[in-house]
């Protein structure tokens, strides 16, 4: 009898240990939403901070796989602990998260209406949990008609998306006038003249938080153009989605085999399809959010950045110093000085530059920098779609855009 207990008294102890490890690494369906956690505060005590990603999920490679990184920096610099969701219900989650007990919660999805107006007759979110503070990035909701604001508890991220998309395409259309000189000719096959002065433009959704870069490119394209005295057509789609990468090589297809040279997409996974076809087609992609310009090397022009990194850590660096009351209720935007955005150095595409198009492409860099520096003082402005600014094409005389 003894020996029986003691094997069952082993048996429970084991029982009691796979149950601990299971539960530190949960992972939990609620409806229509999966609730995958990442270094979870599961008993909710110290300081626990929540992410939900956007669609494009945690490995993304870019905009949610970023903000993650500033979780672990703020975890390895401060000693917070964190959970990562994804979901198909933001709203479902980001009440499941309060009603938790995280006080700090950053949503990257593009989903604002329970959080912020209340859906179904119900109250807003915000309001509901008055002592949490909700994080949403790439507008800003938050606001009513008179300006004030609406939640205390809710904080807009803002990225000047807007001048680094000008920069790339100020950059796609010098290399586009140049690509003979700049490029060795057996590794590409790029459309030359007219019937090569054309750029596709790929987002995921007609939002605010899309069409902020799409405007600030054809700006830039428009803007050189105009210097140059060429005339530029430019091709977009804003219902690419995020998940597609099939449909993305697809749609760039089209663009590229109509004469386009580049195609910049700003739509999660589908633009692992667009740089794909750019290297089987011998032509020219731009990616967004991280630096992938690596990912098909001499074939990705640039990426433009919106390091997410940077506003998650501060943010969670505020909340760890007891210092929300900075951020709590106001817009933050980070332009091309902080860091968060602009465009890569250009290292990857500078190794395929030849010998005879060196002093070319040094030419570019200098007209970039110049840009860059008349932005920085106001003397370019760049419409943002995210602050409200109402783009008007028909200022963009060097343009046609004939899906807009």
């Amino acid at each position: 009898m003894k020996k029986n207990t003691k094997n069952l008294s082993f048996l429970l102890v084991v029982i009691m240990l796979v149950s601990i490890i299971f539960t530190g690494c949960s992972t939990s369906k609620t409806g229509n939403s999966s609730a995958s956690s990442s270094n979870s505060d599961t008993d909710n005590t110290g300081l626990g901070i929540a992410l939900i990603t956007s669609a494009a999920g945690p490995n993304d490679k870019g905009y949610n796989q970023s903000a993650i990184a500033g979780l672990e920096k703020a975890k390895k610099d401060l000693g917070i602990k964190y959970k990562v969701v994804e979901t198909t219900d933001v709203p479902g989650s980001l009440s499941q998260l309060a009603g938790a007990g995280y006080k700090l919660i950053f949503s990257l999805e593009y989903n604002f209406d329970a959080l912020i107006k209340g859906v179904g007759g119900s109250k807003p979110i915000a309001e509901q949990y008055p002592d949490t503070t909700f994080v949403i990035f790439n507008d800003n909701p938050n606001v009513n008609d008179d300006g004030s604001v609406k939640h205390k508890n809710v904080v807009s991220v803002l990225f000047d998306v807007h001048e680094a998309s000008f920069m790339a395409g100020a950059l796609a259309t010098l290399v586009n006038e140049n690509a003979s000189k700049l490029f060795n000719s057996s590794e590409y096959s790029f459309t030359s003249g007219d019937a090569g002065r054309k750029v596709g433009f790929l987002g995921g959704s007609k939002s605010n938080g899309i069409t902020v870069f799409g405007y600030g490119f054809a700006e830039g394209i428009n803007y050189v153009a105009k210097e140059l005295g060429v005339n530029y057509t430019f091709y977009s789609d804003y219902n690419a989605g995020f998940s597609d990468s099939a449909s993305g090589a697809t749609k760039a297809n089209t663009y590229y085999s109509d004469g386009a040279n580049i195609v910049y997409a700003v739509a999660g996974a589908v633009g692992d399809g667009v740089d794909a076809k750019a290297k089987e087609v011998k032509k020219l992609s731009i990616e967004v959010d991280a630096n992938k310009d690596s990912n098909q090397p001499g074939y990705i022009l640039t990426s433009v950045l919106k390091n997410t990194e940077v506003p998650v850590y501060e943010i969670a660096k505020n909340y760890k110093e007891n210092a929300m009351d900075k951020v709590n209720g106001k817009v933050l935007s980070y332009n091309l000085a902080t860091g968060a955005t602009g465009i890569t150095d250009l290292s990857v595409i500078e190794s395929k530059i030849t010998a005879d198009g060196k002093a070319k492409w040094d030419e570019i860099k200098g007209q970039l920098k110049t840009i860059s520096d008349k932005i920085a003082s106001g003397e370019i402005k760049v419409t943002n779609a995210q602050a409200g600014d109402k783009f008007d094409k028909t200022k963009l005389a060097n343009l046609k855009m004939p899906n807009d």
